[in-house]
């Protein structure tokens, strides 16, 4: 969205006029879940997508129209075989879509504030009313901006928001995923979350550019110059170079943070572990073996670290879809970390039993 919004303000700015086209609502099977956005400019060309076909055509056949009129409106379709015969995909379901012409640089208030929040990286909700008898109020295709905390920052189309759609607005911790409530579209914008890789070899290197095209903000560890180097990690917001031990200590680790540990041994493994598994970060995931990770446990029990805390490390990290190469260890691990971050609850396909549960606890 961040990308989005740089090209809209930078069109606008230069006097081009632009559609915003967003997915603001879908029921049943559709190719695109809400969320999506895509820009057309008045030449017919675009940028982003909201699933392609010939619904996205028609999207864009009208956006042009709507480009002259100088209204918001939402657009409605069915994916019968209206929408999907050409190329063979009926889903069946349906799709809202939000049309807004954007004009001249005076349109820009909303947008502006928008990308601020974005900027933040703290997070914030965008709300759509979709059903105006339903929101108490407004017309459909008002727009609202809340921040993290829920306080109103911006609006395009009637200024206040209606009371239940206010009332309809839930915590990003609760609801991380858009939701309809009360005749309204809400669209949440996640917090960035910083991911911190200790070891810059190979698996580190593909988890880096993986995570950071997925919106991580990316920082690498390692002992090696010729490794944690802006060459191999172009990606990167933050190269630490030296010892791990001092790398690590005192470093920042919140509750935003995202911690994967893949170094070249078992020593620098484990000392990273006892250094990140005390910390609040969101999530600490170990490569290794079982049998490794497990004499690591043991080692770290002895220095102290209590079994619940280490019961939180994510070892052997990433999904389990049988990956041999690099690249596919990498995309279990990101996939990971993207469930760990979108989601409220992790499916009980991929929960697991920690490996310290194998570990015999001490007769007391």
């Amino acid at each position: 969205m961040r990308e989005i919004l740089a090209e809209l303000l930078e069109a606008v700015g230069a006097g081009r006029k632009v559609a915003y086209t967003a997915l603001v609502e879908t029921r049943g099977s559709t190719p695109q879940k809400a969320g999506a956005a895509m820009l057309v400019f008045e030449d017919g060309s675009q940028t982003g997508t909201l699933g392609g076909g010939c619904v996205e055509a028609e999207v864009k056949r009208r956006a042009l129209q709507v480009l002259d009129q100088g209204q918001a409106e939402l657009l409605s379709f069915k994916l019968d075989s209206d929408y999907g015969w050409d190329d063979g995909l009926i889903c069946g379901g349906r799709m809202t879509m939000l049309v807004d012409p954007i004009r001249s640089p005076d349109d820009l208030g909303y947008f502006k504030i928008f990308t601020e929040l974005l900027g933040r990286g703290s997070g914030c909700t965008e709300a759509i009313v979709l059903d105006a008898e339903k929101a108490g109020g407004g017309q459909p295709a008002d727009r609202f901006l809340f921040d993290d905390s829920g306080t109103q920052m911006a609006s395009r189309g009637s200024d206040s928001p209606a009371t239940a759609v206010a009332g309809s607005l839930q915590p990003l911790a609760v609801r991380r995923r858009p939701y309809i409530a009360d005749g309204a579209s809400f669209m949440p914008q996640l917090e960035r979350f910083r991911l911190l890789i200790v070891g810059a070899g190979h698996v580190g290197q593909r988890v880096a550019d993986l995570a950071a095209s997925v919106g991580f903000d990316v920082w690498v560890v390692d002992d090696r110059a010729e490794y944690c180097n802006p060459e191999r990690f172009p990606t990167a917001k933050r190269l630490l170079v030296g010892p791990i031990d001092s790398a690590l200590s005192g470093l920042e680790i919140g509750e935003n943070t995202f911690c994967v540990i893949v170094t070249r041994g078992h020593n620098h493994d484990e000392e990273a572990l006892y250094h990140l598994v005390e910390t609040p970060a969101r999530y600490v995931g170990m490569i290794g073996s079982r049998r490794k990770i497990k004499l690591i446990f043991e080692d770290l029990l002895g220095e102290g670290i209590s079994r619940e805390v280490l019961s939180r490390v994510h070892a052997p990290l990433g999904f389990e879809i049988g990956s041999q190469s690099v690249p596919e260890i990498a995309i279990s691990i990101v996939a990971e970390l993207i469930a760990i971050r979108n989601l409220e609850e992790l499916s009980e396909v991929y929960q697991r039993v920690s490996l310290i549960e194998e570990l015999k606890a001490p007769v007391e």
